[in-house]
């Protein structure tokens, strides 16, 4: 049975899309887990690998299905009427990805104003094999004093965990070792776009 976080407040206003993001995902044969202690209020949730565009639409299911709030960031070209409006009541952030400065400091802002916040991001920032990871996740936890949440999508088993919390320790290639490790046994949508990240 899957774990869901106990500190949502006004559950019963949600329970429609819980149950029936519940539902499809039993459907399609999908299991969601969350595997890390509900008292973690702040987080930057690491989602890989990310090889497809059917990621995001598990994802919304589970984080659905668990009754998970998720921000996240995506480029402001993609807020255009009507989709715009979606994407914010998904918790999409407009940001401009030519400024990198520009989606930390806004993350950073973010932790400082909410009491609760699961801030969402996808390292390869791209589809396509990409070894070279963006470090802004690790910058944003570090400054933010939050942990790293790793999460992922496996097609081979359909389970969606949210499995594992640690703080980063400020040496990035140690902690990269212990994220790349965590992923390693996880099937993508396609194999052939993800690689091990480099650190």
């Amino acid at each position: 049975m899957s774990l869901t976080p106990a500190r949502q407040k006004w559950r019963f206003i949600r329970w429609p899309r819980i149950v029936i993001s519940q539902a499809i995902l039993r459907l399609c044969g999908w299991r969601y887990r969350y595997l890390i202690p509900t008292s973690i209020t702040k987080s930057v949730m690491l989602v890989a690998p990310h090889t497809s565009n059917w990621d995001f639409i598990l994802g919304r299911l589970c984080y659905n299905a668990l009754d998970i709030r998720v921000r996240f960031m995506i480029k402001k070209e993609m807020f255009f009427f009507p989709l715009g409006i979606f994407l914010r009541i998904w918790g999409g952030i407009p940001v401009d990805r030519k400024k990198p400065g520009n989606i930390t400091e806004q993350a950073l802002q973010l932790f400082a104003r909410f009491d609760e916040l699961t801030f969402g991001i996808t390292p390869e920032g791209t589809r396509k094999p990409n070894p070279r990871w963006k470090k802004g996740f690790y910058r944003i936890a570090m400054h933010a004093g939050v942990p790293i949440v790793l999460t992922y999508l496996d097609y081979g088993k359909k389970d969606a965990v949210v499995g594992k919390a640690f703080y980063p320790t400020g040496d990035y290639s140690k902690d990269m070792k212990e994220i790349a490790a965590f992923f390693s046994t996880v099937t993508p949508a396609h194999p052939e776009g993800y690689v091990t990240p480099e650190f």
